[in-house]
């Protein structure tokens, strides 16, 4: 199998605990997929700052995600990636830091992310800069669009000669590009949703000109019934929080509140390192979905408890590579699959 090399590598090699994991999560993805169906992808986390961008704008850009559900962070910071990418700075020994260390990073005009940090004046002032005035011009106009819609268009009309990162890294641009379904819930915990409230308080903009995460529920109502036609669509979910319990509640709610028949979710995973615990989402194994109708049992459902920065990049790879020759790629799997088999408890 020259052409898949990291397909063989995970068949070989991912026998048992969170790689096994990982590896019936990858086939089944590429199953689905192959039959026609969709995925949805929600991204917690400073995925962004952690460059997902470099397998998931191809990703994205090939028909492996059809829509997605970020944080405002993620949003914004897959923008500062494209526009200072040079500007930011690394930590890996930042576990050892001190109080003081942290401090010269501030003093340094940085703001750290775990191992990694973005520049405040290269960034945030920068985006700041072109951002604000739009949102100025939409208050003078009476506009009103989700906030996702403000970036779109921002890194859409941005001249090639600011980009410092690759742009065929940026999954904000390649989402763009391809005007893919998105809703950003509790966007006002970012960044840029800091700096829009001090534009509102100060009278410069009005809080009106973007639609509420109402909306975005409403939005999403159209898009899930859109993108579950034919094979149904799938949930990846990297990490917890608002980014993935927002978007999997549409189910339900189609259902329960518009009472309006509904596929479910015809496919889950989930990858996080938090793992299992009293009232966590982000820990709640998949079959707690099953009590809120979110899936059901015949749901294909992966847990990977593992670091998403590993793993994800490792199954899009794979995945990608799938593509290219997917006749290959399906018989690799069946034949993991029937020696996997072999050893299946009976």
């Amino acid at each position: 199998m020259a052409g898949l090399p990291l397909l063989e590598f995970v068949t070989r090699n991912y026998k048992n605990f969170n790689s096994r994991s990982t590896r019936d999560a990858l086939f089944a993805y590429h199953d689905h997929i192959r039959a026609g169906g969709r995925m949805y992808w929600a991204v917690a986390g400073a995925m962004s700052s952690a460059q997902l961008g470099i397998t998931l704008a191809p990703a994205i850009r090939a028909g492996l995600v059809h829509g997605l559900s970020v944080t405002g962070a993620n949003l914004e910071e897959s923008l500062f990636r494209l526009v200072a990418h040079h500007g930011y700075k690394d930590f890996p020994e930042y576990r050892y830091f001190t109080k003081q260390d942290d401090t010269r990073i501030l003093q340094n005009r940085m703001r750290r992310v775990t191992d990694t940090s973005i520049p405040e004046d290269e960034a945030f002032r920068a985006v700041e800069k072109v951002l604000v005035p739009m949102w100025v011009e939409a208050t003078k106009n009476g506009e009103r669009r989700f906030w996702h819609e403000y970036f779109y268009d921002l890194v859409l009309r941005l001249p090639k000669k600011l980009f410092e990162g690759n742009p065929d890294e940026c999954w904000l641009l390649a989402a763009a590009e391809k005007n893919l379904p998105i809703v950003v819930p509790g966007h006002e915990d970012s960044t840029f949703g800091n700096i829009f409230a001090s534009h509102v308080k100060l009278g410069e903009c009005s809080a009106s000109i973007v639609k509420s995460g109402i909306e975005y529920m409403g939005q999403l109502y159209d898009d899930y019934r859109r993108l579950s036609k034919g094979k149904g669509i799938g949930f990846f979910q990297i990490g917890g929080g608002i980014a993935g319990d927002f978007p999997i509640c549409v189910v339900p709610s189609i259902k329960y509140d518009l009472q309006e028949p509904v596929k479910p979710w015809a496919y889950f995973c989930q990858i996080s390192d938090s793992t299992t615990s009293y009232g966590s989402y982000s820990g709640a194994t998949p079959n707690e979905k099953i009590t809120w109708d979110k899936l059901t049992e015949d749901t294909p459902m992966f847990v990977i408890e593992s670091d998403a920065t590993i793993v994800v990049p490792l199954m899009l790879s794979a995945l990608l590579e799938a593509q290219q020759d997917p006749k290959a790629a399906d018989a690799l799997i069946k034949a993991c699959r029937k020696e996997t088999k072999k050893h299946l408890a009976r």
